[in-house]
């Protein structure tokens, strides 16, 4: 492989995530960064935040994944589990096609709902709101047949409907208007828009159909002796997905996707300054794994994938004090998600999060295998940022606003 190409390959992998976001996290152990300093003496009594919100929620311990599953239940209500009882006609193999179709247009949109926007759910007239809303909205709309062109099969997920789906679309799917306004909708149409796009011009992973269920089957290929490594779902996702994202740094001519860049990285290659996130991908990842286990399907190595730097687990660690920005005005203005002080923010987030993950299955009792990180999001840091969060603003926003496009948080 050419330099770039090898570099393409390392900056797709759970690796470099790692590698990069321990380096600054390690810069900050030295108070060596620009926007963050790092006070580890606190992380003992954020985990036991983190653990007594786990204790509250999961009493039994029998915490799930951190997947999109969760928000498809909001309101106590498990939406799936009624569409899929009028399935029953269909084989395993099939429900797991139908599972992947809702499940990443569903991840897809989930990137930021802003915090005046929220979904009245027909029939039961919840109001929902936050990253559940976007769930139960998608959800409605995917059973209504919103992402398939066939009439006969709405339950699926392909390219053809994909291409057409207009910002107009997007609004109606989210009950928008100038009194519940949601951010990021031209960036989630045109999100949708490339994602029909790359169905079509990758046949070997969605079939000529250019169906997303499709790729179900392609991973279910690479499962040795009934394992499939989570490390492969995820490069599947980016080999799959990543030339949807809008594109902001390029490669090579290739789109990075969740690649920024920050100053403190200098390297002699060409990965010299960036520092990749790939948030909804590895969100996509978790997500698809429990469709793999409940058809039957081992996941092995699901802690090579890596803890998601977003604003819940990041304000978390904000708001407990294990950061602390340097200069406080930033807190107060929308930053772009490109700005220094966001990279070093989500890359600090994101080695904590591996830092955080022992001491609290400590508490709980546990070991990695049983509570490997995709729980320890569940139950866990991303809740407990939410909470934390609910308990020191008024909307329950986060510590730090980010300039969204619908595409990144």
């Amino acid at each position: 492989m050419s330099d770039v190409a090898t570099a393409l390959t390392w900056l797709r992998s759970p690796e470099a995530i790692r590698e990069r976001c321990h380096f600054l996290l390690a810069l900050a152990g030295q108070d060596r960064l620009a926007h963050f300093t790092l006070h580890l003496d606190r992380l003992d009594s954020a985990a036991d935040y983190v653990a007594s919100v786990i204790r509250e929620s999961y009493p039994g311990l029998d915490i799930p994944y951190h997947a999109r599953w969760r928000h498809f239940s909001a309101g106590g209500i498990d939406r799936w589990h009624a569409l899929r009882s009028d399935l029953k006609h269909l084989n395993a193999d099939e429900i797991a096609r139908i599972r992947f179709d809702l499940c990443v247009p569903s991840v897809l949109l989930d990137a930021g709902a802003g915090p005046d926007w929220s979904f009245e759910e027909p029939g039961t007239h919840l109001s929902i709101g936050r990253s559940e809303g976007l769930a139960v909205a998608s959800f409605h709309a995917f059973a209504a047949g919103a992402f398939s062109s066939d009439p006969e099969h709405p339950l699926r997920t392909d390219a053809e409907a994909l291409r057409n789906i207009t910002h107009q679309d997007i609004e109606a799917c989210f009950q928008t208007s100038a009194g519940n306004p949601l951010v990021g909708i031209e960036g989630r149409a045109a999100l949708m828009r490339a994602l029909g796009a790359a169905l079509n011009a990758r046949s070997d992973l969605f079939g000529t159909d250019g169906r997303v269920g499709r790729l179900y089957d392609v991973l279910k290929l690479k499962a040795l002796n009934g394992a499939l490594p989570a490390r492969d779902i995820l490069a599947a996702v980016i080999d799959g997905f990543g030339p949807i994202w809008p594109s902001r740094m390029t490669l090579g001519g290739e789109n990075l996707g969740d690649v920024w860049h920050h100053s403190a990285i200098v390297t002699d290659d060409a990965t010299s300054g960036l520092v990749p996130f790939h948030k909804l991908s590895q969100w996509l990842s978790y997500s698809l794994v429990e469709i793999f286990e409940d058809a039957g399907l081992r996941v092995s190595g699901l802690d090579d994938l890596t803890g998601l730097p977003e604003y819940r687990n990041g304000g978390l660690f904000l708001d407990l004090g294990v950061l602390e920005l340097r200069d406080a005005a930033l807190a107060e203005v929308p930053l772009p998600v490109d700005h220094e002080a966001i990279v070093e923010w989500r890359a600090l987030t994101l080695a904590l999060l591996d830092l955080i993950a022992e001491p609290v299955r400590e508490r709980l009792g546990k070991s990695a295998e049983d509570m490997p990180l995709a729980r320890v999001l569940e139950g866990g840091t991303w809740a407990a940022g939410r909470k934390i969060a609910r308990e020191k603003r008024e909307g329950g926003g986060p510590p730090l606003q980010v300039l969204s496009d619908g595409t990144v948080f």
